[in-house]
């Protein structure tokens, strides 16, 4: 397959679904609800399932495909990029993991008959932020599941089909000893006791709420929670949140752009003052760019060693991506106001980036940078070689020895 092809496969439906989106991401920003109108667009394009091999009926999306889709869509509208990214990287959790699991094989496969909605339950009041700790616990009896969490936070909840949630194996487990849960609509009931009225973001949904559930024991999946999060769900998170981040950067550049055009055009010969900042722009926007293109090459390099488990260095690879994506994505939209000026301040303004901006604030918060930070101050010391010196092409296949990860 051409990288022509791999762009352009889901290129009409996705715009579809962005000129949808678009239309309606303003009221989903006002109103703080869900886009319905992006998810009813999605699941008649059927968009929800592209990532599920074609043996279980889907269409087998690679993740850079899925990124160039959460691009697009972030363009359009943030709130509904950024779900459809949490989603597709609950479904990566679960085609990587499922290890032949019929239960989980079958459920995939009603995933992409049905173009059912994913969410996620990872946050847990008392742990202080880390997905890697739990206090609820699993408790089996009989082949039956019960699940009680206090889950301060869980996206677009009241909205999915199911939700993937992080817990204790058993009530002696310790805090780390996690696995994760694949609960259907019919599992669980949620009660609310938070409601999401943010600055940005504000079509995610992300209220509090006490989930209760009772399943099938046959519903853990069967990798530890520390296995699926190291070897799918960190990498594919960074990837497609950035891929969001990178949309609405492109947009407000676009907005920038046509901005000073019109200025141009106005003024005659004489250059606007923001076509300096226009460029600074475009140099950030083009260094972001390339960032994501790395960790998606670095990404399917990994993949393609099944008998290494992911590095250390790779991990802090793809926790820098996320640092230095989430905080180049808001110089740009800082560039971006500067050069625009009060219309870029205004909402009543085309040229406005008031939404663009509170959307994009987001992105180094989710996970907090510093304590991506933190995290990476003991990779950074395990790692033999933290990064590659070799400047190598994108194309043909991988001989070198001392690419990101490799140890002596």
């Amino acid at each position: 397959m051409t990288p022509t092809e791999v762009n352009n496969r889901f290129a009409d439906r996705t715009e579809a679904v962005a000129q949808i989106a678009s239309q309606f991401a303003i009221a989903v920003d006002a109103e703080g609800r869900f886009p319905a109108e992006a998810f009813e667009a999605m699941r008649h394009h059927r968009l929800l399932g592209i990532q599920i091999p074609g043996s279980l009926g889907g269409e087998g999306a690679t993740v850079h495909e899925l990124a160039e889709i959460c691009r697009i869509l972030g363009t359009a509208c943030a709130s509904s990029a950024m779900i459809y990214a949490m989603h597709q990287i609950q479904l990566a959790s679960l085609l990587s993991f499922s290890r032949d699991a019929s239960w989980h094989l079958r459920f995939i496969q009603n995933v992409a008959a049905s173009q059912l909605l994913l969410a996620s339950s990872t946050t847990e009041a008392g742990v202080g932020g880390n997905l890697r700790q739990s206090n609820c616990a699993v408790e089996e009896n009989e082949g039956r599941i019960r699940l009680e969490k206090n889950a301060p936070i869980i996206s677009y909840g009241a909205q999915a089909d199911a939700i993937l949630v992080t817990s204790r194996r058993s009530p002696d487990a310790t805090a780390q000893d996690q696995v994760l849960v694949v609960l259907e609509r019919a599992n669980y009931s949620l009660e609310k006791t938070a409601s999401w009225d943010a600055f940005g973001m504000r079509g995610t949904c992300s209220d509090g709420y006490i989930l209760r559930a009772e399943a099938r024991a046959e519903q853990v999946l069967p990798a530890s929670f520390s296995e699926i999060a190291a070897e799918s769900m960190q990498v594919v998170s960074h990837i497609l949140w950035t891929s969001v981040w990178f949309g609405i950067a492109c947009e407000a550049t676009t907005r920038v752009r046509d901005y000073l055009r019109g200025a141009a055009r106005r003024v005659g010969e004489t250059t606007p003052p923001g076509v300096l900042r226009l460029v600074e722009i475009q140099m950030l926007l083009q260094s972001t760019k390339a960032i994501i293109e790395d960790v998606i090459h670095q990404h399917a390099y990994e993949k393609a060693r099944p008998d290494r488990r992911t590095s250390s260095a790779f991990s802090g690879l793809v926790n820098n991506v996320k640092i230095v994506v989430s905080e180049n994505v808001i110089k740009i939209l800082n560039e971006s106001l500067m050069a625009i000026g009060v219309s870029a301040y205004s909402n009543a303004s085309q040229f406005s980036l008031c939404r663009l901006v509170r959307d994009a604030y987001s992105s180094v918060l989710m996970i907090s940078n510093d304590r991506i930070r933190l995290n990476n101050a003991s990779l950074a010391l395990l790692a033999a070689h933290p990064v590659s010196f070799a400047i190598e092409p994108r194309d043909g296949p991988y001989s070198r020895k001392d690419r990101v990860g490799d140890q002596p």
